[in-house]
């Protein structure tokens, strides 16, 4: 594994070719959580936003976050329910992340969340 601009360049142990390779794109890989480095201060893995209760700054609750979709390499939550409403998560709308109190506080601009 190394590093390849935003990602992370991986081989698999019986895949040689470019075309077994193309194969698994878009498919999921597991992982030992434990072998994972360290993201660094400030920056959270996706898999662990995944049960996360998404706030707004007054404490409003949007939902729990069930998913985390990748659109043009942003991150965006995606809420339990039916709907599977998707909403932003960062910069300038992500206040605040709580590992700790598993919380997530976005600040959406007004109407957005009735959308």
């Amino acid at each position: 594994m190394k590093p390849a601009d935003k990602r992370l360049l991986v081989r698999f142990e019986g895949v040689t070719t470019r075309e077994a390779a193309s194969a698994l794109t878009n498919g999921t890989v597991w992982g030992d959580q434990g072998k994972l480095p360290d993201p660094g201060p400030g920056v959270s893995y996706a898999y662990e936003l995944v049960g996360m209760q998404v706030v707004d700054p007054a404490g409003k609750v949007y939902g729990i976050v069930a998913e985390v979709v990748f659109i043009v390499d942003q991150p965006l939550l995606m809420l339990e329910g039916p709907e599977g409403r998707l909403l932003p998560c960062q910069p300038p709308f992500l206040k605040n992340l709580d590992a700790a109190a598993r919380v997530i506080t976005l600040d959406l601009p007004p109407g957005f969340d009735e959308l």
